[in-house]
């Protein structure tokens, strides 16, 4: 029978041959040559680690996480440095910690309670202990290209100290494959000594599934002999530092895991030379991640903006987007979100979503990385159900259960419009209709699935949930969130059916999507507000939500008579300062730590922002996509949270702290919002909208992409207007057109392409906003803006007893005359006072402004 206990079988190097006293269950035994036991495993000479210039350096905090993910590996962790490592889709180990002792020092060194510094770039990110006899550095990186299963994560451990000393790392060993797969009880360590170091042979109840974790130059530790009692111990590596001739070598940690279930699988004695083979290849191994991400942004979209943080927001956006892929044998899929799984075997949502998927590729296609969309949509299109209906949710290990006879993998209803509207978005952008093509039949299917599941001819949740999982008092049957996206498909769906040239789906597609318009008119409700969703019998479901924003999406719809709801959305009971709440506070079934009644989610703030930026609420709009920005340095150092607390400023404890959707909705509403770019590759056509904040004067995008070309896009405020320039280093044909103007011919062949727009005589910028952690809501709102003539009227709301700034900005060189109702202006700051006494928890109270000239 099998001990409770993981047991450590140690193997001096002159002992037998081959592994011994091992269980029955694993009777087939490792022949270890004595030659094979000596070879040597040291340290590794230390080499430069990138000083890539997108880096995040601050103090370690304890309690938050980071995380370090790439094509076949995570490392999860806290910012104590204590981690888990996984090689996708097997954790090898959690619960890693350090210490350390010092040659002539008698106490033991907590390292985890020393951590100083973080330190996150893009290819490594490194945690720093500091004690003031002892520094170690923990760099931790993902390599890119290997196979599957070695050493695809890796941590790198440097050591500085005024004397000798003895570095332990504690883990607690794992191998357990991602939920859903079934595992094969604790796992046992054998030690395996190799010259200079050695490594633990992991093996469970399974003789087929095992791993080992290797280090050069370390020792076991405490073996405790099988007569004792059942204990359960972590494994323990010690290795030792000598000032004298250590400083310049790094102390790799190496892992892999094999199942010899697959005839392409090593044995134990093949994995074990594997991954003492790969310390010899450790600076290669992060030249392939570190070469990469060094030229990452050579043909992906930047900005270089008045804001700095803004700008590298949008760059660790696109890298965090970058780092959830995950590279298969069956092509490459983006997993939802990461997070550390402790004792469970689900590291956050670290597998692959079909709608997480299709709204995050919107931002793909907006900053150029069409390889990436093709890769991903071809992922969704190998899952794809007979009928046409598109995959929720596809776990890692989806292979190795009944997966299709679980509940998830087509739970969902909404990636099915969306993978129609994607289609049409990757087209547009990319210009690449030769991929249309070859997957036109798996679009006409999906749209023919949304169909044949109608209520009063729109798309309903008869085939699954629509955006909630629960909801009170019932579970809504048709969502207005599905109806706009089946509207939006439809559009997308005629559009494509032209390229195709099957004129009768274009019109009849085209006649659903308008009768759909109508009918998402009749969701209004008397106080202005959309409804939720719509009932069997007809009747609406008018609890106030964010859900209707998904209307101004694509921007080809929008929902009419809609102002008094985006200034609901705008105001304190639905816009915090770090988000949106997805239900108003006012509403019966309002409650901030929930997941669907009134939560903060940065994807509902960045469809609030996006339709914002569509329908001229340019000042919210603003305001918005700055709280989901904001939100790269809150937690996870360079990724955005999933969900946050609707009262406090704070992340859910079981929020995915590198969630995929919220990095994307950084940066769709700043590419196609705030800058308004948006492109057809088809007719070669650059539209061009900015919303650019008042005091930006200028603002450049690098490597706007339309179609296979590239373009330098400038923005600058030039004598009233804003002029807009596209630069290329080739000549090409383009047409810059203004974002509300119709398609125009393309010019000749130029390099360069320019476009004068009309800015308003005066305009107003808000204050840049910095909530602390754990504070309630108490910064301004703009509830409204409307720009008449020679006149702008502003709604605020602020808490009462406050005094607000914004920035006035004249447009015109000519002196305006400006005239203030309700603020005081000195000289460019507008100072509104909002009456009343001030309160414990803040009160608001509106205010209308209104500056004349």
């Amino acid at each position: 029978m099998r001990s409770a206990m993981p047991r450590i079988l140690h193997l001096p190097v002159l002992a037998a041959l081959q592994l011994l006293s091992m269980p029955s269950a694993h009777a087939q035994s490792l022949p270890l040559d004595r030659a094979y036991l000596q070879r040597e495993f040291h340290a590794v000479d230390a080499f430069t680690l990138n000083a890539n210039p997108l880096v995040i350096h601050r103090p370690a905090r304890a309690n938050q996480p980071f995380s370090v993910t790439g094509e076949r590996g995570a490392i999860l962790g806290q910012q104590d440095g204590t981690f888990e490592l996984w090689l996708l889709p097997v954790k090898i180990f959690h619960n890693a910690k350090l210490s350390a002792r010092l040659e002539g020092y008698p106490a033991l060194i907590d390292l985890n309670a020393q951590a100083a510094e973080i330190e996150v770039r893009p290819d490594h990110t490194t945690v720093t202990y500091s004690h003031a006899a002892i520094t170690v550095k923990q760099h931790m990186f993902i390599p890119r290209g290997q196979p599957a299963g070695q050493a695809t994560a890796v941590v790198l451990f440097e050591v500085h100290a005024s004397r000798p000393a003895a570095i332990t790392l504690s883990l607690d060993p794992s191998l357990e494959r991602q939920w859903p797969a079934p595992n094969f009880g604790r796992a046992n360590g054998s030690w395996i000594p190799a010259g200079t170091g050695g490594a633990y042979l992991l093996e469970t109840d399974n003789p087929a599934f095992f791993g080992a974790i290797a280090m050069p130059q370390a020792n076991h530790g405490d073996i405790r002999p099988y007569q004792e009692r059942p204990q359960t111990m972590p494994l323990t590596f010690t290795f030792t530092y000598d000032p004298a001739k250590d400083d310049g070598h790094f102390f790799p940690l190496l892992c892999s895991v094999a199942d010899l279930s697959s005839s392409t699988q090593p044995d134990r004695r093949t994995l074990l030379e594997k991954t003492f083979a790969a310390g010899d290849h450790v600076q290669d191994l992060y030249r392939s991640t570190a070469d990469y991400f060094a030229h990452f942004f050579d043909q992906r979209l930047t900005a270089h903006t008045p804001d700095k943080h803004f700008d590298e927001a949008l760059q660790w956006a696109e890298v965090a987007i970058e780092q959830s892929k995950i590279a298969r044998s069956d092509g490459a899929g983006l997993a939802g979100g990461w997070y550390t799984s402790g004792d469970s075997a689900r590291p956050g949502f670290g597998w692959f979503f079909g709608r997480d998927t299709l709204w995050t590729l919107y931002a793909v296609n907006s900053y150029g990385d069409f390889a990436l969309s093709r890769q991903a949509l071809e992922f969704l299109i190998s899952h794809q159900r007979e009928d046409g209906k598109m995959m929720h949710e596809y776990s890692q290990t989806a292979e190795a259960v009944e997966w299709a006879k679980l509940p998830y993998l087509y739970a969902s209803a909404d990636a099915t419009p969306l993978f129609v509207m994607q289609m049409e978005d990757y087209v547009r952008a990319s210009g690449d209709v030769a991929f249309l093509r070859t997957h036109w039949d798996n679009v006409k299917r999906a749209y023919a699935f949304t169909r044949a599941h109608t209520t009063a001819g729109a798309f309903d949740n008869s085939q699954g949930t629509g955006w909630v999982e629960e909801w009170l008092p019932k579970m809504p049957h048709q969502e207005i969130y599905l109806v706009a996206l089946d509207q939006q498909s439809s559009e997308a769906m005629s559009r494509l059916a032209t390229l195709m040239n099957d004129t009768e789906l274009s019109s009849t597609a085209a006649g659903t999507a308008k009768s759909i318009a109508t009918l998402l008119k009749e969701f209004r409700g008397s106080d202005g507000m959309y409804a939720f969703s719509r009932d069997t019998d007809g009747a609406y479901e008018h609890v106030p939500s964010i859900f209707s924003s998904v209307a101004w999406w694509n921007g080809h719809l929008s929902l009419p008579d809609a102002n008094q709801m985006f200034a609901a959305w705008a105001g304190s009971q639905f816009s915090t300062d770090w988000g949106t709440r997805s239900v108003a506070s006012s509403a019966a079934i309002y409650d901030p730590i929930s997941y669907h009644h009134g939560s903060v989610w940065p994807l509902y703030t960045g469809w609030v922002s996006m339709a914002e930026f569509r329908s001229g609420h340019t000042l919210s709009a603003i305001e918005h996509l700055r709280q989901n920005m904001q939100l790269t340095w809150l937690q996870d150092p360079g990724f955005v949270t999933e969900v946050l607390s609707g009262k406090f400023y704070q992340p859910l404890g079981r929020s995915s702290s590198h969630q995929l959707w919220s990095s994307a909705m950084v940066l769709a509403p700043a590419i196609r919002g705030l800058f308004g770019i948006e492109t057809d590759a088809q007719q070669h056509v650059l539209y061009v909208h900015p919303q650019l904040p008042a005091d930006w004067n200028e603002a450049t995008l690098n490597n706007v992409r339309v179609g296979d070309d590239f373009y330098t896009v400038t923005m600058r405020r030039v004598d009233g207007s804003l002029e807009v320039e596209a630069a290329s280093e080739k000549p090409t044909t383009l047409a810059l057109v203004s974002g509300a103007g119709a398609p125009a011919a393309p010019q000749k062949p130029a390099t360069h392409h320019v476009l004068r727009l009309p800015l308003p005589a005066m305009e107003v910028a808000l204050p840049l906003s910095n909530p602390h952690e754990g504070e309630e809501t108490s910064g301004l709102k703009v509830v409204d803006q409307q720009l008449t003539g020679h006149r702008l009227t502003l709604t605020l709301e602020a808490p009462a007893g406050t005094t607000q700034q914004l920035k006035a900005h004249a447009n015109s060189k000519q002196k305006l005359g400006l005239h203030v109702n309700g603020g005081e202006l000195h000289d460019d700051i507008l100072q509104v006072s909002f009456e009343g006494t001030p309160q414990p928890m803040p009160k608001y109270v509106l205010k209308t402004v209104t500056l004349t000239w």
